[in-house]
């Protein structure tokens, strides 16, 4: 029922109906928000500035470092730097 209301209000933009079934389940648990909660972990977000400026200098020093290369010298994940 909640998901033909979404769909009738919302038409195409509503939320899957796997969504919305999960936000239903989260809910009757006692769940009060649908944000997802904070992970453990590397941050999502690896390409900032900095990085890519560093990324570009070790580059730049040496055309034929190696993606591995890159990644022991500065820490990044190998899809980062790619």
């Amino acid at each position: 029922i909640i998901y033909d209301e979404l769909c009738t209000v919302f038409g195409g933009e509503a939320p899957p109906f796997r969504t919305v079934a999960t936000w239903s389940k989260w809910f009757r648990k006692g769940r009060e928000e649908i944000e997802d909660k904070g992970r453990l972990g590397r941050s999502i977000s690896e390409t900032t500035s900095e990085n890519i400026e560093q990324v570009y200098n070790i580059i730049n020093d040496d055309p034929y470092i190696t993606v591995e290369e890159v990644q022991a010298q500065i820490g990044l994940g190998h899809g980062t730097i790619q």
